[in-house]
C-alpha cells in the first residue's frame, strides 16, 4: 500500500511539475517569440532523415503589425469564425463536429453491413469516414506548439489545459501572432512571411484579400494544396472566404 501511495505521489508531482513548466514556457512568450514549435521540430527531423536532398526551410518571424489584416481575417473566417469571442474552445462548433462524426460513422457502418452479408462475394473495403475536428485556432496552436502528434485522450486533455493557459496568459492578439508565424504552409514553409514570399513573391504585409484567402484555405492540407496550385476547389473556396472576411472580427 505504501509503495502504491508513493507511486501516486510521484505521478502527481511529475504532472504538477510538467504543468508549471508549460506555464513558464507560455508566460515567456509574452515577450519572446518561440524559436520553434514541437511540430516544426518533428517536421525538420523528418525532412533531415527522410530525404537525400538538403533541407529546405523557410521561416521568418514578423510582428503582428506587419501581417496583412487580409490574412488575419481570412484565417479567422476559414479556421475559427468566433476566435475573438470564445474562451479558447468553441463548444458549439465542437458539438456540431461530434454530430457529423457520429453520422459519418453510422453511414460507414451501413455501407459495411451488406458486404459482410454477402459471404460468397469478396468484401469491398469501405473507406473510413473523414473525422472532423472542430478545433479552434488556440487549440491548434496549443497542439503544434508544445505537444506531440499522437491522438490519445491524455494528450487531448493536456491540449485543453494548454488552450486555457494560452488564452489567460497571452491574449487573443498574441495567440494569433504566434499562430500566423508558425503555422505550416507547405513542405518546409512555416509562417505568414515565408508563405507570402513562397507563393506570391511579396511580403505578408502586402497580401491581397484573394491571396490571403487562398493561403487560409490551404491550412488544413498545406502539402497537398502546394502541389495543386490551380485546384478548382482552392479557387472556389477562396472566393467563399473572401465573402466572409468583412465579418471576421480581429482581436
Amino acid at each position: 500500500m505504501r509503495s502504491m501511495l508513493r507511486w501516486l505521489v510521484l505521478v502527481a508531482f511529475a504532472t504538477l511539475a510538467l504543468q508549471l513548466f508549460f506555464v513558464g514556457r507560455i508566460a515567456l512568450m509574452l515577450v519572446l517569440a518561440p524559436q520553434s514549435t514541437a511540430f516544426e521540430r518533428s517536421e525538420a527531423w523528418r525532412l533531415l532523415t527522410g530525404a537525400d536532398t538538403p533541407l529546405r526551410w523557410r521561416q521568418e518571424w514578423v510582428p503582428y503589425s506587419q501581417i496583412s489584416d487580409n490574412l488575419k481575417r481570412a484565417v479567422i473566417a476559414s479556421e475559427d469564425s468566433s476566435f475573438s469571442n470564445h474562451d479558447g474552445v468553441d463548444w458549439e462548433a465542437l458539438e456540431k463536429a461530434w454530430d457529423k462524426n457520429e453520422k459519418a460513422q453510422e453511414r460507414a457502418a451501413k455501407l459495411a453491413a451488406p458486404a459482410k452479408a454477402k459471404a460468397t462475394a469478396p468484401a469491398k473495403p469501405v473507406k473510413p469516414p473523414k473525422v472532423i475536428g472542430g478545433s479552434t485556432i488556440t487549440q491548434q496552436l496549443a497542439k503544434n506548439l508544445l505537444l506531440s502528434g499522437e491522438r490519445t485522450l491524455l494528450r487531448k486533455g493536456q491540449e485543453f489545459v494548454l488552450t486555457m493557459l494560452l488564452e489567460h496568459l497571452l491574449g487573443k492578439q498574441r495567440i494569433l501572432e504566434i499562430y500566423l508565424n508558425n503555422v505550416e504552409w507547405g513542405e518546409g514553409v512555416f509562417g505568414a512571411e515565408a508563405a507570402a514570399q513562397h507563393y506570391f513573391r511579396k511580403p505578408a504585409s502586402r497580401l491581397s484579400a484573394f491571396e490571403a484567402a487562398r493561403l487560409a484555405v490551404m491550412l488544413p492540407r498545406p502539402k497537398y494544396f502546394e502541389k495543386l496550385p490551380n485546384s478548382g476547389y482552392l479557387g472556389s473556396r477562396a472566393a467563399t472566404i473572401v465573402a466572409r472576411m468583412p465579418s471576421a472580427e480581429l482581436p
